[in-house]
């Protein structure tokens, strides 16, 4: 019975310092694109017996082939396919330890990671899965307001409960230009007694830099507070878990307030420098012209249709005004009555009197052709 105890109570202990309950037992990382992921892979033995092979291998789904991210054996590290460059060894061997560092992480490597490893003289195969979650990627461009706030991000996601050794905050204007300290923790120089492990530059950065972070779960992220012009440039994030260094770049642009973008009092200085046009105003200068010149003949020809309607319109009102006139001063005839005088006596020639009817023009008061009036005229 106590044999069969023993047997019972061994392997159950074994495998829980060896790592066998980590066949099973998958663990979650979330870490940003861009950003480093740190998977712990550790065997947990009193026996000193070495690792001869470590094998870390990718599953994206049930029904993908798997895909070897890095490989182990006969002291030489590989990593392989697209992952090289960006996969590294970083445990101890001596020690059991196969963890792996897992550099500038992409929307393509979210799925199981599976460690194995396996010892000298033995059969069984220690595991360990890491189910790796990739958020979208944190802006690498921040644009500010002059006298405004603005965090920056700096995380080291791992697996391993392994604590922040360091972080550095560095700042540089230029290509050439020197960096300067913006913000420094270092656990090394930290009393607990005092709680005091932060370095803060004395520079110009100085009360402007709080860490927002919380740095037992490796966040070194930092707030920027009151942001001034001399402040544009890149910031460096270096964070450190012991030897692991996960490195992040922000670059930080600082525009003018929006009343001082709106209205300016300072003229600016005149230069005798030609002014040199980047390619957006060039781009946008050209098309100005084209539209120019294509719009121009359809105004000509709107123009021109404009007063041809304004002239026919003009037109139309004096001619009715002239037939109007026209109407209300009609030509003035005037007729003279014609008297007859119907024969009463013979003459002594014995002919009778005649009247006859002679027109003379009558002139009216409007400018027109004469009018005609008739008048009797007798003849004998």
């Amino acid at each position: 019975m106590l044999c069969l105890l023993k047997l019972i109570v061994i392997p159950a202990i074994l495998g829980d310092s060896w790592g066998l309950a980590d066949m099973t037992v998958s663990t979650e990382l979330r870490v940003h694109m861009g950003d480093s992921a740190f998977m712990g892979c550790v065997v947990q033995s009193t026996e000193e017996k070495h690792v001869v092979k470590v094998d870390w291998i990718l599953s994206n789904g049930k029904y993908a082939e798997n895909e070897y991210v890095l490989y182990y054996y006969s002291n030489l590290s590989v990593p392989t396919g697209r992952f090289q460059n960006r996969s590294h060894l970083v445990g101890d061997i001596s020690r059991n330890d196969g963890s792996l560092l897992l550099q500038n992480v992409q929307e393509a490597d979210q799925g199981t990671y599976t460690c194995e490893i396996r010892r000298k003289s033995e059969s069984v195969v220690f595991k360990k899965s890491v189910e790796l979650r990739v958020l979208p990627e944190e802006p690498k461009e921040l644009t500010v307001h002059v006298g405004d706030s603005t965090p920056m991000g700096c995380f080291f996601q791992s697996t391993k409960e392994k604590h922040v050794t360091k972080v550095d905050w560095m700042f540089s204007s230029g290509k050439h230009a020197k960096e300067e300290v913006v913000w420094r923790y270092d656990f090394n120089s930290y009393d607990f007694k005092e709680r005091s492990g932060f370095f803060q530059n004395q520079g110009r950065f100085r009360n402007r830099v709080n860490l927002v972070g919380d740095i037992s779960r490796n966040d070194g992220s930092i707030m920027l507070q009151t942001v001034k012009e001399s402040d544009q440039g890149v910031y460096t994030c270096r964070i450190y878990l012991g030897n692991l260094e996960s490195r992040k770049t922000i670059e930080l642009r600082v525009i003018q307030e929006r009343s001082q973008m709106s209205i300016s009092t300072t003229p600016r200085p005149r230069t005798n420098q030609p002014t040199i046009l980047d390619g957006n105003q060039l781009v946008i200068i050209v098309g100005i012209l084209c539209a120019t010149f294509l719009l121009l003949p359809v105004l000509i020809l709107i123009v021109k249709k404009t007063q041809w309607n304004k002239s026919s319109v003009n037109s139309t009102p004096s001619l009715k005004n002239l037939e109007s006139k026209e109407k209300a001063n009609p030509e003035k005839h005037v007729y003279s009555s014609i008297t007859t005088w119907e024969a009463m006596d013979e003459g002594p020639s014995g002919q009778s009197e005649a009247t006859y009817m002679t027109m003379h023009p009558v002139w009216p008061s409007s400018p027109k052709a004469p009018s005609l009036a008739l008048s009797p005229v007798r003849s004998k």
